[in-house]
This record gives structure tokens, C-alpha cells and sequence, in this order.
């Protein structure tokens, strides 16, 4: 045979083969995906992802972008329709604005650019496309004259921005700041387009029927996540303070649908709903719901208001006993207890501070003297008084804070010996008395079973074992400054904490007033994340509010501009680890994707390996909490080859715990 044409059957049968080979592989790609389709959770969004949660109800400009298109200023975010195919893209930071709280838009037709001005008076264009582009010159300018920008007018390629100080001149094709004038600049606009609402007018009616993704409000003063739900209300009440913002409470499910409990109330009760403060659900029924607030306390069941509680009809109390008035009849603190019992603070009145609404409806008032013995902190005169966020601890101790400038505390009370503990005194390790100059937020129990207290000078933990001898000394954590020296400095210290939220990895997430978010390790000496508005998709540098998913490692941030989320590398742990709770995501991974790979639902510092099809060890390490990340690279950093890959699992203490498989397709 000629040797030309045998070789050439060989090689057609290597391709012939190898086709095969390939063939079989796809097979089974095919076979295991449909597998994973069937038997593995759905698709979770990617670690490090995030996201904004904004309202888009309240109607507020409308601009007509070419024939087909519609741009949306609606409670302070942006969103564009498509008038032909019916669709709506929403923007926010996650997807290309550089801010949040647009207080303008304007469109220009020459450039076909859209000028969207916020309320700091930074300056984003955005194309059809959804191309962004920033103008920050305005937002950094340094000066003494107002830069709120109270309109817009359009002229050719130009947009003027009529401020407090003068007229700001935006070359909207170059995408530049042309010129700014105050009214002395001998070339000051004195007559300048009209501006044009007309678009306003005109598409009203339809964009009253479009439906954004989203809650109604941009309020979220309190979160609760429980059952794969994250549970919110709007807030925001002081003592010294009367908002007036309008009741809220929005619930959020799995599937990112929202409910919307019923918020017209006012002509069912007879007087005013605004600022719910708190929230908690019924530990027997995730449908069935408390708020409470200025007004009283509200019950909801699948988003439909039951009833509301006054001094008419329950042991609550006016907060002005001289001349009772429904408005203010303040409930601050509500918490369930395990027995389905709800526990109520009314901090503000003399009488009845502490009470309990029993689940079959009966009321137990608390002996309110117990809170009295420690002075005026927690209202005796009718001026103080501003109890928060009750929880019960691991011993079903009832803590709640004092957040007041006057006076800072946090308190405890024993339910089964009727005894209760004021901490006012803040002394630390060091014998050193920390000045708490404006109150103390929120309380929370770490794994550890020690108690975070947030407060405006900074984190303080009481630890357990300070607990349990019935000590009053705080810790304040020191973090060495690795300088070569031995000095430290206390954790965060002096500022200002206004929650603090405990993930899987019993890691603690720290909201501040004005300083972002603080992410520390579980053994409090090392910061892994400081997230801020201007270094992340975070909304605000003011958080009231944090809660997790445990499930997801989802974090929530309820900021004075909306909610938000981000979705961290830790979550809650199992104690078994099985077949049925532990899996990875993305699986299989495809072509071209370069994240993580996430394995979940580990034990407690679970030993994590990731091995090949012969056994060869690929990737080791420990779960953070339930959770454990491969970057999809082996020992030496090099990216894997197309294969089935295993995930074996052990606890800490070596006990062998479950294997799960991962494809990966190059």
C-alpha cells in the first residue's frame, strides 16, 4: 500500500478518534449539565457582585429621546423606555451612573445625549446605548456660591445649567464644562431657551403604566432577613425629631418580587401613619408581621393590614398621658421572642416602658420601676428615651439600646428572675472611660456568643465571659499596627457606628454615619473591606441599617438613599455537611467565564479540597463560614484544563464530610 495514503488513514482515523473522544466528552457535558439542572440550587449571583434595590414610583420628569425612546426621572433614579419593543432598562451605579439622586434630566437632540444632573451636583450623559459619561468638574469645584442645580435649558450642543451661584454652560458633545458665569460676567445668558416640560404632559398617562423592578419607597430605616425573605421599614423618628415620612413596610423574596403592605391608612385608623421604626415577624408565620413607630403598632399578614394597636385598645400608652393624642403614641423597640410572644419599649412614657402582646392576644405589662432605679435615661421626664433594637441573646436575655446624646446605655433584663442591668458606664480594658457624645445604636450576639454594642465613638464588645460574672467591662479591640513597633489602636475607634451585622464567617459588618461600610475578620485584627460611595457601587456613606442573607452570603445596606446589596464570600454554616446541602456554582462553568467558583453549604472551618479526575490535589483550603471560593486555578495559579473535578469536604474535627463534582468547559 502506498505509505503516502496509510499515513493518511492514520491520521484520519487520530481525527476520527479524537472526534470521538471529543464527542463522548460533550455527551457527558450535556448529560451532567441537565444533571445539575435537576438537582443543584438555581444560579447565584456572582461573589463581589452588586446590586441596587431603588424605587422608580414617584413620576418626576419625562424627556422624549428620538422617536422611539423615553427617558424617566422617577423618585430621584432614571430609567428609559423603548416605545417600540416595550422594554425598560433601569441605570444605577451597578450598571454605568457614577451617583445616585438625580434631581434633572434633560435631553439634546444634536448630540443625542441625555444630561442628568444629581443632587450634589455631579453630571452624567447617557447615549441610547447606554453609554455613561461623567462630567465631575461641577461636583469637585470648590467654592463658596450654591452649586444646586435647579434646572436645565438646551440650545444646539449646549446645556445650561441654571444654579444657585449662575449658569454652568455643558459642551454635551465634547462632553466638557464650557464655560461657568455668575451674574456680574459681563457675557452672562440673559435669555436663554425655555425649559421644556411638554414631554411631561404628553407621555404622563403611559408611563403611569410602566412598572420598574422595585420597592415603592427608597426608605429603609430597619431591615429583618429571616426565611429567605428581607422584611423593611422606612423610618425615621427622634425624640427630638418629627419627620413625617410616610409609613413603610416592603417585604422582598427570593425571587426578588416585592410586597408592598398596605401604606394608605390613615382614613382606616383615623390618624397619621409615618415613621415605622421597627419590624419583626411572626416566628410561626413569615406572612404575618409587626411594625411599630410613632403611631402606634401596625400588624400586616400577606401584606394586608390586620389592625393597628393604641391606647384604645391595647396597654400601649400616649406618650403626653396629660392629653392623650393617637399620633403620638411612640413604639420604638419590637422583637418575637421563641414562643411566638411579642416583646414592645415604649421608652418615652412613664408607665409601661416594657410589655409583652401574647400570641393569643392578652398583654403583660412589665414592672417598668426596674428601668426607673438608673434615673431619667429611658424617659421619666418625658424627654428622653430612645430605646432600639431589641434582641435576645444565645441565654434568652433581652438586650435593647439607649441611643440618646444625654444618655448612652445599653440594657439587659432576665426575663425568669424579672431583673434588669444598665450599662451607662462605658470602661474598657485599660481602665480608660470612653466618651459616648451622641448614643448607642444597636446590639448583636457574634458566634462567639460575645456582644457587639455599636456606638457614635466606636465598636465596643462585652464579652461573655464579662457577662457571665456579671462584669461591666467593655473591650475595646487592638488591632497592631505591624510597624515595628508594638503599638495598636483600638478597632474603629471614634467613629461613629450605626449597625453592625454578624455573617457565617462570624465576621462583623460595621455601618457607619458618613464613613461606608466595615468589613472585619472573624478575629477582629484585620479589615478586609471598606466599601464607601466612592470606591463602590455603595449609595451612601450613611448606613441605618445592615442584614444578611444567610443562604446566599448576600449582604443588605439600608442607606439614606435606598437599599443595596453585596454578595460576600461567607455564609451561615450546616452542621452535617450531605449530598443535599452542599453544591457549587456556576456548575458546569463555561467557556469563557473567569469567576469564582463557589462551594457551599460547608460546616464551620470545613477542610476544602478540590481534586482532579485521578485524584491529584488541585486547590486546599478552609470554608469561611459555610462557604468556601476557588478561583478555578490550580496550586501554581494556572488555570485549569476542561474536566470533572471533585470537592471533597471534612469537618474541623476530620470527620469525613461529602463530595460534589464541578465541570469545567474550556
Amino acid at each position: 500500500m502506498n505509505r503516502r495514503i496509510m499515513n493518511k488513514k492514520i491520521v484520519n482515523r487520530r481525527i476520527v478518534n479524537s472526534k470521538l473522544k471529543s464527542n463522548k466528552w460533550l455527551v457527558f457535558v450535556v448529560l451532567f449539565t441537565i444533571h445539575c439542572s435537576l438537582f443543584t440550587s438555581p444560579t447565584r449571583a456572582q461573589i463581589g457582585t452588586w446590586r441596587n434595590y431603588l424605587a422608580y414610583s414617584e413620576i418626576q420628569q419625562i424627556r422624549e429621546a428620538g422617536s422611539d425612546n423615553l427617558f424617566v426621572l422617577a423618585s430621584n433614579g432614571l430609567y428609559q423606555y423603548n416605545k417600540q419593543d416595550q422594554s425598560i432598562h433601569t441605570y444605577d451605579k451597578t450598571n454605568g451612573l457614577s451617583d445616585t439622586y438625580i434631581t434633572n434630566i434633560a435631553w439634546c437632540q444634536q448630540t443625542k445625549r441625555l444630561i442628568a444632573v444629581y443632587e450634589n451636583s455631579n453630571i452624567d450623559l447617557v447615549d441610547l446605548k447606554g453609554n455613561v459619561t461623567n462630567i465631575s468638574d461641577l461636583y469637585n469645584k470648590l467654592m463658596t456660591g450654591d452649586k444646586t442645580v435647579n434646572s436645565i435649558r438646551i440650545d444646539g450642543i449646549y446645556a445650561y445649567l441654571v444654579c444657585g451661584f449662575g449658569i454652568v454652560k455643558v459642551n454635551m458633545q465634547r462632553a466638557e464644562i464650557a464655560e461657568s458665569y455668575t451674574p456680574n460676567h459681563p457675557d452672562y445668558p440673559t435669555s436663554l431657551p425655555a425649559e421644556d416640560n411638554s414631554d411631561y404632559d404628553k407621555y404622563i398617562e403611559l408611563v403611569k403604566t410602566l412598572k420598574p423592578e422595585g420597592p415603592k419607597y427608597n426608605y429603609f430605616y430597619s431591615l429583618r432577613f429571616l426565611n429567605n425573605k428581607l422584611y423593611s421599614c422606612g423610618g425615621l423618628y427622634h425624640p427630638l425629631i418629627d419627620l413625617n415620612r410616610p409609613g413603610t413596610v416592603q417585604i422582598l423574596d427570593k425571587s426578588n418580587n416585592w410586597t408592598i403592605c398596605e401604606d394608605q391608612l390613615e382614613s382606616i385608623t383615623n390618624h397619621q401613619y409615618v415613621d415605622v421604626d421597627c419590624i419583626d415577624v411572626d416566628p410561626a408565620d413569615d406572612n404575618h408581621v409587626f411594625a411599630g413607630g410613632r403611631t402606634g403598632l401596625y400588624e400586616f399578614r400577606n401584606g394586608k393590614f390586620v389592625r393597628d394597636y393604641n391606647y384604645d385598645n391595647s396597654e400601649l400608652k400616649s406618650t403626653f398621658s396629660s392629653n392623650p393624642n393617637k399620633n403620638y403614641v411612640i413604639v420604638q423597640a419590637i422583637k418575637f421572642d421563641n414562643e411566638g410572644n411579642l416583646w414592645v419599649i415604649q421608652s418615652l412614657n412613664k408607665k409601661n416602658k416594657l410589655l409583652v402582646l401574647h400570641k393569643d392576644g392578652s398583654w403583660t405589662k412589665k414592672d417598668y420601676n426596674l428601668f426607673n432605679t438608673y434615673g431619667s435615661s429611658l424617659g421619666e421626664n418625658n424627654v428622653l428615651g430612645n430605646a432600639r433594637n431589641i434582641i435576645f441573646d444565645s441565654n434568652n436575655t433581652l438586650w435593647f439600646a439607649h441611643d440618646h446624646f444625654d444618655t448612652p446605655a445599653i440594657y439587659s433584663y432576665d426575663n425568669s428572675s424579672n431583673t434588669s442591668k444598665e450599662y451607662s458606664q462605658f470602661v474598657n480594658q485599660d481602665g480608660a472611660t470612653i466618651t459616648v457624645s451622641e448614643g448607642v445604636r444597636c446590639v448583636v450576639e457574634d458566634k462567639q456568643r460575645n456582644l457587639w454594642i455599636a456606638t457614635s465613638s466606636g465598636p465596643l464588645m462585652l464579652e461573655r465571659s464579662e457577662i457571665d460574672k456579671n462584669g461591666t467591662t467593655f473591650t475595646q479591640v487592638k488591632v497592631p499596627r505591624n510597624d515595628g513597633t508594638n503599638y495598636a489602636d483600638y478597632l474603629l475607634s471614634g467613629l461613629d457606628i450605626t449597625s453592625i451585622a454578624i455573617d457565617g464567617g462570624n465576621r462583623k459588618w460595621f455601618g457607619t454615619n458618613n464613613n461606608g461600610v466595615y468589613l472585619i475578620s472573624s478575629d477582629n485584627m484585620v479589615q478586609i473591606q471598606h466599601f464607601t460611595k466612592e470606591n463602590s457601587p455603595l449609595l451612601s456613606n450613611n448606613i441605618f441599617s445592615i442584614a444578611i442573607n444567610p443562604t446566599s452570603g448576600e449582604v443588605f445596606f439600608g442607606t439614606d438613599y435606598g437599599l443595596c446589596s453585596y454578595v460576600s464570600d461567607a455564609t451561615e454554616t450546616n452542621t452535617e455537611m450531605t449530598t443535599d446541602n452542599v453544591w457549587a456554582y456556576p456548575n458546569p462553568v463555561e467557556p469563557g467565564y473567569f469567576g469564582s467558583i463557589t462551594i457551599t453549604g460547608l460546616s464551620m472551618n470545613a477542610d476544602v479540597k478540590i481534586l482532579s479526575a485521578n485524584g491529584a490535589i488541585i486547590n486546599e483550603g478552609r470554608s469561611n463560614g459555610g462557604m468556601y471560593v476557588w478561583d478555578g486555578c490550580d496550586q501554581k495559579g494556572n488555570r485549569v484544563a476542561s474536566g470533572i473535578y471533585m470537592v471533597a469536604t471534612a469537618t474541623s474535627t476530620g470527620e469525613k464530610g461529602t463530595v460534589c463534582k464541578i465541570a469545567i468547559i474550556r
